[in-house]
């Protein structure tokens, strides 16, 4: 069954529980499997402050921050291993909801704990924005704020909930946007509580 997006800016869509629950299950089963592999790390920023947010990938490519700045690489920094394979549930997502026919070669995995926030930003180390960015809910809702194409533009804020899928394209493929806080024990999904966000793009030129 297709479900009708919100679109809540030009370019900014949102399903709201296009997961159910089985599905979400599976997911969160796959994300600390994949931990085992590609342990969670709280990376560094170019100003010396580790992220509240703790990050892994599935994929050919995993994202990465320190001192040198950020980036995209083959191997998981810690171990130096590749990246667990990606889900089919999540290259099947991408085929339904992407609305391109080229794949996605990274999905990065973000595991927000009770008081982790992640700060307005932009999504511009891809090598191509025609391509979008599809980003799954899962666990504890966010508070979830977007805003323009410049740092100071308006914002506004929904709650993004367990199941729900979103999309930024278009006009909203480069928008700033984050996470103000997440609401601690509205799901029991996630194992330790918490919020598990998914984010499926294309980093490398085709």
């Amino acid at each position: 069954m297709m479900f009708k997006p919100l679109a809540v800016t030009p370019g900014f869509d949102v399903w709201p529980g296009f997961l159910d629950l089985p599905a979400q299950r599976a997911l969160v089963d796959a994300v600390f499997a994949a931990a085992e592999q590609a342990p969670f790390s709280n990376y560094g920023t170019a100003y010396g402050k580790a992220m509240s947010v703790a990050m892994t990938a599935f994929g050919p490519l995993g994202w990465t921050s320190d001192a040198s700045g950020y980036r995209y690489t083959d191997r998981h920094p810690g171990t130096g291993r590749p990246w667990p394979e990606m889900p089919s549930a999540l290259l099947d997502l991408w085929k339904r909801l992407g609305d391109t026919d080229t794949p996605p070669d990274s999905c990065l995995v973000n595991l927000y704990r009770d008081s982790a926030r992640m700060g307005l930003h932009q999504d511009r180390d891809e090598a191509d924005p025609r391509f979008p960015v599809l980003s799954i809910s899962l666990g504890d809702t966010a508070v979830f704020r977007i805003g323009g194409l410049n740092r100071k533009d308006p914002t506004r804020s929904l709650k993004l909930s367990s199941g729900d899928v979103c999309r930024l394209s278009g006009p909203a493929r480069l928008a700033f946007h984050g996470v103000d806080r997440i609401q601690p024990g509205s799901s029991s999904l996630v194992p330790g509580g918490g919020r598990i966000n998914l984010t499926l793009r294309k980093a490398w030129p085709v």
